[in-house]
């Protein structure tokens, strides 16, 4: 999709951090957008923040929930008419031991990070595939390339969003050529995903705020969310599905691959 200008982008999770950044990248080249996002004053404020001119409309809206999601496309149709890019960013961080995680911590995180995307997929797809052209960009992680310890959900959830996208590639490969996806994987970015647990549905977990900082030490050395942004949109225009956004990440995934080849211990990766 080389000429963004006129299209029309859904993002999730564009209240804030990597979809924040996304929706002005998007803005700049010209694009009409659907922002959704959980926090309505946070909303609000990314809505009045974009440039003068921009063509935006928004709405509060859960991923995890399938008929939610389906409002959002349904919103989307009913404000431009159309949808060329679909971007399913939301996203939550989630920390722990796995001998301290509850079903209620294993169900939000998967709910908002890979069922987030499946719902996206399932309700734009037919979208997109029925235009014959189109682009959606997953956002996962390098956690869904290499297992850190005490971030088993959010790594499962990972895991399974670039599962789903390599398959997906695949099957568009064959059915749908005009129709792309991407896998978006960053390591370390500049975000507020640490302090994820206020939207955790039983509230902030006892040890949210420990787990936080420490997070927070490796975020404050990650990269600006525009500068993922700018690659994401490079990736749209030549149709690349590795979103590969640090320079570390490709030894880093090197080492896991040669345990498995090598039939040896999972590495200690936390880049």
């Amino acid at each position: 999709m080389e000429n963004l200008d006129g299209r029309v982008a859904v993002i999730t999770g564009a209240a804030s951090g990597i979809g924040l950044a996304m929706a002005h990248r998007f803005a700049a080249e010209g694009m009409k957008l659907v922002l959704s996002d959980v926090e309505s004053d946070a909303m609000a404020a990314a809505v009045a923040g974009l440039p003068a001119g921009t063509e935006v409309v928004s709405m509060l809206c859960d991923v995890s929930k399938g008929e939610q999601v389906e409002a959002l496309r349904d919103f989307a149709l009913d404000s431009f008419g159309t949808v060329h890019l679909v971007c399913n960013n939301a996203g939550v961080g989630g920390g722990g031991a796995m001998t301290e995680l509850n079903l209620t911590d294993w169900e939000w995180v998967i709910g908002v990070n890979l069922w987030g995307v499946i719902n996206g997929v399932k309700v734009f797809l037919p979208l997109l595939t029925e235009q014959g052209e189109g682009h959606i960009v997953n956002t996962a992680s390098v956690a869904g390339l290499f297992a850190a310890p005490f971030m088993g959900a959010y790594n499962v959830s990972k895991y399974g969003v670039v599962a789903l996208s390599e398959t997906l590639f695949n099957e568009l490969a064959m059915a749908h050529p005009g129709v792309h996806v991407s896998v978006l994987c960053p390591s370390w970015v500049k975000t507020n995903i640490a302090n994820s647990a206020r939207n955790h549905p039983d509230g902030p977990p006892e040890d949210a705020g420990a787990i936080a900082e420490v997070i927070e030490t490796f975020i404050s050395k990650g990269i600006d969310p525009a500068d993922v942004a700018d690659q994401v949109a490079e990736a749209v225009k030549v149709n690349r599905f590795w979103i590969i956004t640090h320079e570390d990440t490709p030894a880093a995934v090197t080492q896991r691959m040669r345990s498995i080849l090598d039939d040896g211990a999972p590495p200690m990766l936390m880049h």
